[in-house]
């Protein structure tokens, strides 16, 4: 029995909850059993290391997903924020015993990310890291 954990930011909503029902999707496809699938919504995807450094921590996790969207604006926060969040999910991968994968678009329109994370598009960019959990799981 694998149970999948899911950090999802709520920042981008259209977004999030496309890759959310991509990911989902995915791991219903590989045999996971709906009701093994839980998560955490945090705000923002500034907040997305710490859930899923959380999540990591319990002990009947096998693997944590990190989905959100950090889009461009018209200031370099969308600069700072996908680093930070780059770095701190590698941080909790690099110190977690379980896989924690990384789900979160940093595009430089709505339009591109709207197009990654339609939920029925095969260029869902949850369902992709989906598969790619059971991957890790698998070896």
């Amino acid at each position: 029995m694998t149970n999948i954990a899911i950090a999802l930011s709520e920042f981008n909503n259209k977004v999030s909850e496309g890759l959310l029902s991509g990911c989902k999707k995915a791991l219903l496809d590989k045999g996971v059993n709906g009701r093994n699938i839980s998560g955490l919504r945090g705000p923002g995807a500034f907040e997305l290391p710490a859930a899923a450094a959380k999540l990591a921590q319990y002990k009947d996790i096998d693997g944590v997903i990190a989905l959100g969207a950090v889009i461009r604006g018209e200031t370099d926060h969308y600069h700072y924020i996908s680093q930070a969040v780059a770095q701190g999910l590698m941080q909790v991968t690099l110190h977690s015993t379980v896989p924690v994968m990384f789900g979160v678009l940093t595009c430089p329109t709505v339009e591109l990310a709207i197009v990654r994370s339609e939920p029925q598009s095969r260029k869902n960019k949850g369902y992709e890291v989906g598969i790619a959990t059971m991957e890790m799981l698998n070896q």
